[in-house]
């Protein structure tokens, strides 16, 4: 009787989290925004080159104290590249993959096949999925954040990238649709 109890109320806290696993209720709208970034190599430090998906946030990597998941550059041969944090000997953290699915009809990250330490080449209107360092929510568990990535531009004279991106920053979802997030 004890052990029926027990797992009545676990089941009653999971349907009040909104989720079988126990998160909670998405509480942050999935929307796309619009970003720049410029190569590591071969643009002034004052540049913003990587990325903080949890975060939503361009950033410099010589100033970001909460590290970053990708930074974008321009190789020796030429080509424009996303580097995920293995590929520049930070750990694997995080996680990049090429997709010939457009942007548009992504509508859940994959959890796996994702490149985790080399570079992803990418021109213009290539679609990248991305996953983020391991964090840890504000509720405890330690999950990665999942965003989509469709090139719109790449300057080689400038040495920049503009890309539209969705991160889903609600803690363990892969939902990629904007709005609030139903997976």
């Amino acid at each position: 009787m004890r052990a029926l109890s027990f797992l009545f109320v676990a089941l009653v806290v999971a349907a009040a989290c909104g989720d079988p696993l126990g998160l909670p209720p998405p509480s942050i709208a999935n929307r796309v925004d619009t970003v720049s970034l410029y190569a590591i190599s071969g643009t002034p430090i004052t540049a913003a080159s990587a990325y903080i998906i949890a975060f939503r946030a361009k950033v410099r990597t010589d100033q970001s104290t909460q590290g970053f998941d990708f930074v974008f550059d321009i190789d020796s041969a030429g080509r424009s590249v996303l580097l995920p944090t293995g590929a520049l000997r930070l750990g694997q953290g995080s996680g990049i993959q090429r997709t010939s699915t457009p942007f548009d009809s992504i509508l859940v990250a994959p959890t796996r096949d994702y490149e985790l330490d080399s570079a992803v080449v990418v021109d213009s209107n290539a679609v990248a999925l991305l996953h983020s360092r391991p964090l840890t929510c504000s509720f405890g568990i330690t999950t990665l954040y999942y965003a989509k990535l469709h090139v719109l531009a790449i300057d080689t004279l400038e040495r920049r990238i503009d890309f539209e991106i969705l991160s889903n920053i609600n803690c363990g979802y892969r939902g990629l649709e904007t709005g609030l997030p139903k997976r």
